[in-house]
């Protein structure tokens, strides 16, 4: 990343941070904390899964930070074109130094999608990012098949259509599965075995364990896919690719 040359720790003034949810834009005070959860200063939902304070914008030290406030949920953040991205736990704070970054959460079986912007960010995109972009360099160290791609399509499908929508109720695996034309035993597999790839990539919250619903995983699955750019409103066709129903089912796939 290349600094626009800006000094933000000694900016006497915050810049300004717009907030965008479900087509509505807030201007965020500079002056006080802004709280965003199922109540404060940008009430999201009544869902009893959603923290009443979950995250917190506040401008300090010359920046503008964002805060989980809450005890339970994580959150997703993705910033200068899917090319960086954070887990942000309870507890957890980080600057916001793009111009755009993107939060996606998910509270019970519903996933939120929320974006942040400011016109005088002190860090731009470098140009090798940019490059990796635009698909000259590869940004994921990990490839997927095709019937794995297919998988997450068919989970994100309702997030890659959205237009200004900003919640969806993520597809059930037996939906998933009717969609794609499989069957619920050759869809847990390939799940795994997506959920398995990225885990060892590092990427967290994939693993089931005790406690842990399959639909937490499948929205992790869905925030990590869509906000790291793994799949694309491009690769929608890939749900009605004929050939692909045809193609020979392994364990690797």
């Amino acid at each position: 990343m290349e600094s626009t040359g800006t000094d933000a720790g000694r900016q006497a003034e915050a810049a300004p941070l717009r907030l965008e949810f479900a087509g509505e834009w807030i201007d965020v005070p500079p002056d006080s904390a802004f709280i965003i959860g199922r109540e404060g200063d940008l009430e999201i939902d009544d869902n009893p899964y959603l923290h009443r304070h979950f995250l917190e914008l506040q401008y300090r030290d010359g920046f503008w930070w964002l805060a989980n406030v809450g005890v339970l949920l994580a959150a997703t953040i993705s910033s200068a074109g899917g090319a960086v991205q954070s887990w942000l736990s309870p507890g957890a704070r980080m600057p916001l130094v793009f111009e755009r970054s993107v939060i996606v959460f998910t509270a019970g079986p519903v996933t939120y999608e929320l974006s942040l912007h400011t016109d005088e960010a002190p860090y731009e995109v470098s140009r090798q990012v940019q490059a990796t972009m635009s698909g000259e360099t590869t940004v994921m160290p990990a490839s997927f098949t095709p019937l794995q791609k297919q998988l997450m399509v068919a989970l994100a499908e309702p997030m890659l259509r959205r237009e200004g929508v900003s919640m969806n109720e993520l597809p059930s695996s037996s939906a998933a599965a009717r969609r794609l034309g499989w069957t619920m035993t050759k869809f847990n597999r390939k799940l795994d075995n997506v959920c398995d790839k990225l885990d060892r990539m590092g990427v967290q919250g994939l693993r089931g364990g005790a406690g842990k619903l399959a639909t937490n995983r499948r929205a992790r699955l869905v925030e990590y896919a869509v906000t790291s750019q793994v799949v694309t409103r491009a690769d929608l066709p890939l749900l009605d690719d004929e050939s692909l129903r045809s193609q020979v089912d392994s364990d690797r796939d």
